[in-house]
């Protein structure tokens, strides 16, 4: 069974990029959001196995979006992204709550291996 992720990115060419990189790899998107508190009502529409997160959004960034997450499950896993140079916002991330994260630019290759990493 494919596992099921919810993109949450504000730029569309970014879920799109994300997109692409799982589809090709067998996962099931499910859902897109482009902020924090879209990805909050999306989560608990879908409840998907997995979320991939940016950090900076409009009204709600994805720190705030994971700790909303958290609070309706305390089992979600999701994985952030950030841009180079965002490292106190990682580990803010972190203790939010998110499993792992992945630097943009992309490498299709450290999505893979940060979404089987959490989704094992």
């Amino acid at each position: 069974m494919s596992k099921s992720i919810l993109i949450v990115d504000d730029a569309s060419f970014m879920r799109m990029m994300i997109k692409d990189i799982l589809t090709k790899n067998g996962f099931e998107v499910v859902g897109e959001a482009e902020n924090g508190k879209k990805a909050v009502e999306k989560y608990e529409e879908l409840n998907p196995d997995l979320v991939i997160m940016d950090i900076t959004m409009p009204e709600m960034d994805g720190i705030q979006a994971v700790k909303e997450i958290k609070k309706m499950n305390g089992e979600a896993k999701i994985v952030m992204c950030s841009a180079m140079g965002q490292q106190t916002m990682v580990i803010e991330a972190i203790q939010a709550g998110a499993k792992d994260f992945i630097v943009k630019p992309f490498q299709a290759d450290r999505v893979i291996e940060a979404v089987k990493k959490v989704l094992a």
